[in-house]
């Protein structure tokens, strides 16, 4: 899709002024949970095609490439990825590998030797606990080296079916913007995320909400004029709140610009991100 077409995607998202206002600030529990559902029934419609943005063809490349993206982005991980499971595509392969030949081959994710220790021993762990085959078992995925609650959430909602909630530093920083939470422990956040929102959402609200916040809801400069759940927000007027300074602001197919996977779903409005070593 060229980038004309895809910023039509954000242009079509766009609030109008006359809608935008702050939630009252005694705002209740029961209006709070009605404020948080209504933003994600709208980030549904925003985002229909929101996705895991790694690169994977099975639970276990999901497991890989969710380790790597630690510190790095995941334009980055997908870029690296295709050369690493072409060499070790299951964990027999990864885990009996040459640690110097994996350090070269994920050095562009950064803190390459950390991940080399990370990679090489969760797949170890799968091929003698698990007979070669990832759990899907949360308590089984994080007695695996390198693997907390956050990658597994990953791996058992996107490889498995199993609901969960991915919190992220994107999913942190706007469940305190929209006041869910006030929180700071991703456990604890967690928690009070799930008590909002039927199960069954949880997989999807994190796609959904990691979208808006790589996309529109940036940490430094959000785009507050180029919101489409700006009428919902309490902090609406923290970032640039003018339409068309804000439309330069947004990111990805959004604004115009390669997404982060080089293989991404049919449905992704955007283009495919360019391959490690071409020119982006």
């Amino acid at each position: 899709m060229s980038g004309k077409q895809s910023s039509a995607v954000g242009e079509q998202s766009l609030p109008s002024p006359g809608k935008r206002k702050k939630p009252n600030k005694s705002e209740s529990r029961l209006a709070m949970v009605r404020r948080a559902r209504r933003i994600n029934r709208e980030l549904a419609e925003v985002f229909p095609y929101a996705h895991p943005e790694l690169d994977f063809r099975n639970p276990f490349e999901l497991l890989i490439a969710t380790v790597l993206s630690a510190q790095t982005t995941d334009l980055r991980v997908n870029q690296t990825t295709p050369a690493l499971f072409a060499k070790y595509p299951t964990p027999e392969d990864l885990a009996a590998a040459d640690p110097a030949e994996v350090e070269a081959l994920i050095r562009p994710t950064g803190f390459f030797r950390a991940k080399t220790k990370s990679i090489m021993g969760l797949s170890a762990a799968v091929r003698d606990n698990f007979g070669g085959e990832v759990p899907g078992r949360l308590e089984d995925l994080v007695t695996l080296p390198g693997v907390g609650r956050k990658t597994a959430f990953v791996v058992l909602g996107n490889a498995f079916g199993v609901p969960g909630l991915t919190v992220d530093t994107h999913f942190m920083r706007l469940v305190r913007r929209w006041k869910w939470t006030d929180q700071d422990d991703p456990v604890k956040i967690e928690a009070e995320i799930a008590a909002i929102f039927p199960k069954s959402e949880w997989t999807m609200l994190s796609h959904r909400v990691i979208f808006h916040g790589r996309r529109i809801c940036h940490a430094r400069k959000p785009a507050c004029g180029a919101c489409p759940i700006a009428h919902l927000c309490p902090a609406y007027g923290e970032g640039e709140t003018d339409p068309e300074k804000a439309k330069k602001l947004l990111k990805y197919e959004m604004g115009g610009y390669p997404g982060q996977r080089l293989n991404p779903p049919p449905d992704y409005p955007g283009t495919p991100a360019p391959a490690l070593g071409a020119i982006e």
